[in-house]
C-alpha cells in the first residue's frame, strides 16, 4: 500500500540492524586494501619513514584500526544509513534552530573535485589562487549581507566563532586597559552557547528575560550594563522566533556603557537582504555557513562559523586572514594583535565553497527571496499548528513569527498525560524528526519548528497531518504514544547513564576499560 494521500500519513518503518561497533567486527588478518611494498629506490632515497622522527614523537605502540574486508566496511557503513533520517530522507522541519534545508547536488559534485580535495593548506600560495579567490569573495558577499567589514572563516561553527568573538571582546578590552569589563550580558533565548563561551573566556554571564511581550526585557537591560560591561552576545530573532524591534536600542545602551555588541546570526534564514549587523549597531556577528547558506551540516561536522567584525576589530581576527592586493591573493599572518589561531589552518575550506556557489546561484534577490519564503512558510506553520488540539505558540500571541516558533503542548500534557517527549518517539514512528527544546525548559513542553525555504505547502502540509495525528491518538490512546517508538530505531533514553560519567565510553579504548575491563 501506498500513502494514504486523504489523511498525507506516509507508511514508514526504519531498518534496524543488530549492529556491532567497527572493532567488534574485526577480524585478525583481514584486509581492506594491499598496500604495495615500498620500492628499493624510494627508501634508499627517504629511508624507512620513521628513523628520522625524534623519538619523543614517536608512537609506543602502532595504531591498531579495526581490520575489516571492504565488502564489510561497506556493509556497516551502509545499515548505519539506513538508521538515520536527514534533509535528504524526510521532512525535516522538527529541527529547529538548526536551519535544515536542501543543499544542492551541483554543490557537492564542487566540493567533492580533486581540484578542491587534493589541496593541501600548506601548499606555496601562488598555486592555490582559485580557492582563496573564493574565499575572499565570500568574504566580500558577506561583508555586504552584514554591513560589517571583514570575515574570517576559521572557526569550525558557531561554538568557535563564538569563542572568538568572546575573545576579541576580552583583547578590545585588554588593550584599552579596561580589564574591570568581566560581565557578558545574553538573553534566555539567544543560543545558550553564547552564555557558554562566554563563559570559557572567563567573562561572567548576565541573562536577561522576556518581558510580557516575549521580547528581552529592555528595563532589565538598563539594570545590567555597568562600568564592568564587556559587551552584549545576543541572538536576533531568538529562538521563539521572535524578532526584537528595539534591537537598535539594546545596541546603543551598551556601546553607552562602554561594552561592544555581538550578533548571533547563526540562523540567519529569514532575515538575509531584509535586515543587518550594521543597521543594528553590532559590532561582531557570524553566520553559520552550515546553515543559513545551505552547506551540509555533515552530523554535527565539518562546519563554519564565518565571523564578522568592524574595520577596528578586524586586526584580532584570527590570523591568517585572505587579502588581495589588486593582482594576487595571500595569506596575512603579520597580525600582531590576533587573538591567534582558533582552529586548524583556514577551516573547513569546502564548506566555503558550497556556500560560494549558492550565494552565486541566488544573487542578491535570490538571497531576500529565500528570507521571504522561509517566513512565509514559518508562518504558515504557525497557523496550521496552534490550530491542533493542546498546541500553543507562548509569547507575543497573535503576531507573525520569523523563521522559526518554539511552540508548547503544555495544555496536551495537562489534559492526557502525554509529555513533548512522548510525542517526539510517536512522530519518529512516521519518519519525521522532532525537536523539543535546550535543556532547562523556559517554554513548558516545548517543540521547535523550522520549516526553512526548502519546503512546499505539500510537504507542510504533511508534516502538520502527522503532528495532528500524533495529537490525537493523545487524547485517544495516550498509551501508544507514551510506548513509543514501534517503526523506528531509537528508544526511549535512559537518563541515569547519560548522568553516570563512569558509564560514558566515548573511544574504544575507553569502552575496553570501562565496560570490558581490560
Amino acid at each position: 500500500m501506498g500513502m494514504d494521500m486523504s489523511s498525507r500519513l506516509r507508511r514508514f518503518h526504519q531498518a534496524r540492524w543488530d549492529e556491532p561497533i567497527i572493532y567488534e567486527l574485526s577480524t585478525e588478518g583481514e584486509r581492506g586494501l594491499l598496500v604495495p611494498e615500498v620500492e628499493e629506490e624510494i627508501e634508499e632515497a627517504v629511508g624507512d619513514g620513521v628513523s628520522k622522527i625524534p623519538e619523543c614523537m614517536r608512537r609506543k605502540r602502532p595504531p591498531n584500526p579495526p581490520q575489516l574486508s571492504q565488502p564489510e566496511v561497506l556493509r556497516h557503513y551502509l545499515r548505519l544509513s539506513q538508521e538515520t533520517l536527514g534533509a535528504d530522507l524526510n521532512i525535516d522541519v522538527g529541527q529547529g534552530t538548526c536551519t535544515m534545508k536542501y543543499s544542492p547536488k551541483v554543490n557537492e559534485e564542487l566540493a567533492r573535485s580533486a581540484k578542491v580535495t587534493e589541496l593541501h593548506p600548506l601548499q606555496d600560495e601562488d598555486t592555490v589562487q582559485g580557492i582563496l579567490e573564493i574565499m575572499y569573495k565570500m568574504d566580500l558577499f558577506l561583508r555586504e549581507i552584514s554591513g560589517l567589514d571583514q570575515f574570517s572563516f576559521q572557526p569550525g561553527g558557531g561554538a568557535q566563532a563564538l569563542f572568538a568573538i568572546a575573545s576579541i571582546i576580552r583583547a578590545y578590552h585588554q588593550d584599552r586597559g579596561e580589564t574591570q569589563r568581566d560581565e557578558i550580558i545574553t538573553t534566555i533565548f539567544s543560543h545558550p552557547v553564547n552564555a557558554a563561551a562566554a563563559a570559557v573566556a572567563g567573562f561572567k554571564v548576565i541573562t536577561l528575560y522576556p518581558d510580557e511581550d516575549g521580547y528581552p526585557d529592555i528595563q532589565a537591560l538598563k539594570a545590567a550594563v555597568s562600568e564592568r560591561t564587556a559587551g552584549l552576545m545576543i541572538t536576533n530573532p531568538e529562538d521563539t522566533g521572535i524578532f526584537n524591534p528595539r534591537i537598535a536600542e539594546f545596541t546603543w545602551i551598551v556601546h553607552e556603557a562602554g561594552g561592544l555588541c555581538s550578533y548571533d546570526q547563526a540562523n540567519a534564514n529569514g532575515i538575509l537582504g531584509i535586515t543587518r549587523a550594521k543597521e543594528a549597531g553590532f559590532d561582531l556577528c557570524f553566520f553559520n555557513l552550515h546553515k543559513t547558506f545551505s552547506s551540509p551540516h555533515g552530523c554535527g561536522g565539518p562546519a563554519v562559523g564565518a565571523l564578522g567584525v568592524t574595520r577596528e576589530l578586524a586586526r584580532y581576527l584570527p590570523r591568517p586572514t585572505v587579502e588581495f592586493d589588486g593582482r594576487k591573493y595571500r595569506l596575512n599572518y603579520d597580525m600582531p594583535h590576533s587573538i591567534g589561531k582558533v582552529r586548524s589552518f583556514y577551516g573547513a575550506v569546502p564548506v566555503v565553497l558550497r556556500a560560494y556557489a549558492w550565494v552565486m546561484s541566488l544573487g542578491a534577490e535570490g538571497l531576500r527571496e529565500v528570507a521571504e519564503i522561509a517566513v512565509l512558510n514559518n508562518n504558515y506553520l504557525l497557523k496550521k499548528v496552534r490550530e491542533i488540539p493542546g498546541a500553543s505558540a507562548p509569547y507575543a500571541r497573535g503576531r507573525h513569527r520569523m523563521e522559526q516558533v518554539r511552540y508548547s503542548f503544555e495544555e496536551l500534557a495537562r489534559e492526557t498525560g502525554v509529555g513533548t517527549e512522548d510525542v517526539q518517539r510517536r512522530m519518529f514512528d512516521f519518519g519525521v524528526h522532532y525537536w523539543t527544546s535546550h535543556h532547562p525548559w523556559v517554554v513548558p513542553e516545548p517543540f521547535t519548528l523550522e520549516p526553512t525555504e526548502s519546503y512546499s505547502r505539500k510537504e507542510l502540509d504533511e508534516y502538520v497531518a502527522i503532528l495532528r495525528h500524533v495529537a490525537r491518538e493523545a487524547y485517544t490512546d495516550p498509551d501508544k504514544v507514551r510506548n513509543a517508538p514501534y517503526n523506528s530505531v531509537v528508544h526511549k533514553i535512559d537518563h541515569a547513564a547519560l548522568d553516570d560519567p563512569s558509564r560514558w565510553a566515548v573511544t574504544w579504548r575507553a569502552y575496553l576499560k570501562k565496560v570490558k575491563g581490560r
